[in-house]
């Protein structure tokens, strides 16, 4: 892996921009929950996954590590999941940054090693601003320091799926490319992405995971 293949994104000057993803990572904090390199093998698919601010488990407790269950059991090809290691910490100034390295060069060193290979890219609460990030969604491309998915990649990745995303309670969306293969699941009540009342909706999503998976194998 290399930086000369790797779009850096500085800052930008569209300071009202920054200041939407600088509110919406504010409400993640609040909202939110507390052995691993790249992922090995040459997979039909492999899924990657930003989990929440503090999120337990490993894929993540509340939408990575049951998600991937469904997934692995109901889709009709073989699977691996990577967890995209970044501090998951609104503490830390460059940690949604800091995952959109981890996730951008974890892929671009799959995509090396496994050519056949093609990706799900999952995000959770700050991990959804991470994977907006790693697919150059408008609002994120005023955060410096933003890594991004080369287009040449972009065909690589089947689907998107994005759970108590933050940049939907304030209408952002993925990049037009990426918008026919994601899917953006919003619990009620969900404070994050709905400006609910419920914080304990924002880590219920178990209702989704089925149809996530049939947006997968819809894709395949």
């Amino acid at each position: 892996m290399t930086n000369r293949r790797v779009i850096r994104i500085g800052a930008r000057h569209a300071a009202r921009a920054l200041s939407v993803v600088l509110l919406a990572m504010g409400i993640g904090t609040a909202m939110s929950p507390g052995l691993t390199a790249w992922a090995r093998g040459c997979a039909t698919l492999d899924v990657v996954i930003a989990r929440g601010t503090a999120e337990p488990g490993h894929l993540g407790a509340a939408i990575g590590d049951p998600l991937y269950a469904v997934l692995s059991a109901q889709l009709p090809v073989d699977t691996t999941a990577h967890r995209v290691e970044y501090p998951a910490d609104l503490l830390v100034p460059t940690s949604i940054s800091d995952g959109t390295r981890a996730m951008t060069g974890h892929l671009l060193a799959q995509a090396a090693a496994c050519p056949g290979q093609r990706f799900v890219l999952v995000g959770y609460s700050q991990g959804a601003l991470v994977t907006h990030g790693v697919l150059g969604s408008p609002a994120t491309t005023v955060v410096p320091g933003m890594w991004v998915l080369p287009p040449e990649l972009s065909s690589r990745v089947v689907a998107v799926l994005l759970f108590g995303d933050p940049l939907r309670l304030v209408g952002g969306t993925v990049a037009p490319w990426y918008a026919d293969r994601t899917a953006n699941y919003c619990a009620a009540g969900d404070p994050v992405c709905a400006g609910g009342v419920f914080p304990a909706a924002h880590g219920s999503y178990q209702w989704a995971f089925a149809a996530a998976a049939g947006q997968v194998n819809s894709r395949l």
